[in-house]
């Protein structure tokens, strides 16, 4: 079966990201045709990033061993969803230092963005494409892109029936371009 991992883009204390991240998986689960997981960054304690070559050119990390669970964890996905807040007008530092600790891992796979913020969190996932492309992954076009002024309220979060659309019509494409990105890996590795 598809694996797809939901990975929570934020580390802070008193995050939202978490209440984001469980609401996707919920509404993923309910959408089915893949096996759905969260992944907390929290989990991974990586360093700042900080080493003489990206491994896009070496597998010869100093952290090696640091970064291997992140690494083998990234590695057991077939696509991705990324749950990111905005920070400061772009993404939040702990997500980017975790990316740049892979690069094969993502290769040739698929991922969707939910994002949120004061404005939705869109400059957030558009660095985000952007560091996407490097790594060669087919980001969905549909983003759902949630605002702390109108997804929560007194009680918490709750997010509108446009958003929950907006999130089942993402995990539509991203079960497309997963499967897609699946004959692309299996075209690749015959041809090496």
């Amino acid at each position: 079966m598809t694996k797809i991992g939901i990975i929570m883009g934020s580390i802070r204390d008193g995050r939202v990201n978490e209440d984001v991240a469980k609401w996707v998986k919920n509404l993923a689960d309910k959408f089915g045709g893949a096996e759905y997981e969260l992944v907390d960054l929290k989990d991974y304690e990586l360093p700042l990033f900080a080493e003489p070559a990206s491994p896009a050119y070496t597998d010869d990390l100093v952290a090696k061993e640091q970064q291997r669970p992140w690494s083998e964890k990234m590695q057991s996905f077939d696509g991705y969803i990324f749950v990111t807040p905005e920070y400061n007008h772009g993404m939040p530092s702990v997500l980017k230092n975790a990316l740049d600790y892979v690069y094969t891992e993502l290769n040739d796979k698929a991922a969707g963005i939910v994002s949120y913020g004061s404005a939705g969190g869109v400059r957030s996932a558009e660095q985000l494409r952007i560091v996407l492309s490097e790594f060669q992954v087919a980001h969905v076009r549909t983003q759902p892109a949630l605002s702390l002024f109108y997804d929560w309220n007194e009680e918490g979060f709750n997010p509108s029936d446009a958003q929950v659309k907006a999130v089942n019509t993402m995990l539509s494409q991203l079960a497309a371009w997963t499967e897609g990105m699946q004959f692309v890996r299996e075209k690749k590795a015959q041809n090496q």
